[in-house]
């Protein structure tokens, strides 16, 4: 008789579809999950990351969360612009960005540089910003591990840090 646990991906029988959030079931002897919205879904043990098989995106899960990993700055930007509406929908507005260190040399090129404020300033170091934000990464190599799924926090009136998964954006 073959183990019930082995009959399905590691994440087990049923996740939620990292796009629409609906309860989705495993495909039985595979590493499949099928959403009747958005299609396959393969879990890759080696990774355990999770890929949508018809555009590759890939998710990583945290405390029941999953997030997006990106490999173009326009996919974390644009994320990060969604979160930063959504904040201030709330009522609240974002004090500052906080990103996962892998993102490092994705996302520099793109974020703005304040020079000095002052001319007679002699400071040479310049604040990166991304939306008028001061932005700092996440501390590198000693960084908590949720570091290595999450993409970014955004730190809130008054300065409470506020995790944002890849948000459905096609539903």
């Amino acid at each position: 008789m073959i183990n019930p646990v082995l009959q399905y991906p590691m994440f087990g029988a049923e996740i939620n579809c990292p796009h629409c959030r609906q309860v989705i079931p495993a495909l039985t002897l595979t590493d499949t999950y099928l959403c009747p919205r958005h299609g396959a879904f393969e879990a890759d043990p080696k990774t355990s990351e999770l890929v949508h098989l018809q555009s590759g995106r890939h998710w990583r899960q945290w405390e029941g969360e999953w997030y997006r990993q990106h490999t173009h700055p326009d996919g974390i930007r644009f994320e990060i612009h969604e979160a930063l509406d959504r904040l201030y929908t709330q009522g609240y507005r974002a004090t500052k960005v906080v990103i996962a260190q892998r993102y490092q040399e994705l996302v520099s090129s793109y974020l703005e540089r304040s020079g000095p404020w002052r001319a007679s300033d002699t400071s040479t170091h310049r604040v990166p910003r991304l939306y008028g934000l001061p932005v700092a990464f996440s501390s590198g190599s000693d960084e908590a591990p949720e570091w290595h799924v999450i993409n970014f926090t955004l730190e809130k009136e008054p300065g409470i840090p506020v995790r944002y998964p890849y948000f459905r954006l096609f539903e």
